[in-house]
């Protein structure tokens, strides 16, 4: 008799992580797509909190009044068709949070330590029932360590800053060496933080996906869910 397909049964939760541009976050969505999971975006909700800093006119540097506002602050990411929204207090800001000027300095406020520990516990709520699919810089070393599948994205600078370029927006171009920099400089910041620093679990699995399709990158990754799931255990 043929065993039972236990893969829809037994849910898991699945950490990508990797510094900025790499595509994770076009990449999550699809995975948790595929397997009918809940897509979480650590990182619009770190932008969130800057865009919402940036228009209350609140520096990086004032800690105190950045963690305030932050345990007062709402924020919801919704599923939907074409993507996720990001609201804050009921108010839609998923396009606002993706503008250069929250790009160039949502990691001074990432490092905020009080500020990244309320993160993490939201977002621990979020994965508690498994079905999950988290992506950001610390989720599988200190978000959901115990993810059963991690996954750390990378790619070069000069691909990343291209990819970034072909997304933006007329109003918002700028120049690919400028990418080029602004991305660089990200993953020192990002990399050199003393609270949840970007870097790639021990047993988490690199794709370097320089050259790669999107396609690609997702079925693969599915393909290491499914024999997660498949075996009941970490891969």
């Amino acid at each position: 008799m043929d065993r039972p397909d236990t893969t829809q049964q037994y849910r898991i939760n699945i950490a990508i992580d990797g510094p900025a541009g790499a595509g994770k976050s076009s990449v999550a969505r699809l995975v948790a797509n595929q397997l009918s999971y809940i897509y979480v975006d650590t990182g619009s909700m770190y932008r969130a909190v800057t865009w919402y800093m940036l228009k209350q006119g609140i520096e990086p540097e004032m800690v105190d009044e950045v963690l305030h506002h932050t345990l007062n602050m709402v924020i919801e990411l919704i599923p939907g068709v074409d993507g996720q929204k990001v609201l804050v207090d009921g108010e839609d800001v998923t396009y606002y949070i993706r503008t250069n000027q929250v790009n160039g300095i949502v990691s001074r406020y990432a490092q905020i330590e009080g500020l990244r520990n309320h993160m993490v516990q939201l977002q621990r709520q979020m994965a508690l029932r498994k079905g999950v699919v988290m992506d950001g810089r610390d989720i599988g070393t200190t978000v959901l360590p115990d993810a059963e599948v991690k996954i750390f994205m990378t790619a070069t600078v000069k691909e990343r800053a291209l990819r970034r370029f072909n997304e933006l927006s007329e109003a918002e171009q700028t120049t690919l060496q400028q990418l080029e920099r602004d991305i660089a400089q990200r993953d020192s910041l990002d990399e050199q933080r003393e609270i949840s620093p970007l870097r790639c679990a021990d047993d988490a699995i690199v794709l370097d996906t320089t050259h790669m399709e999107i396609n690609q990158v997702v079925d693969r990754i599915v393909s290491y869910c499914r024999r997660s799931q498949r075996d009941g255990e970490s891969v």
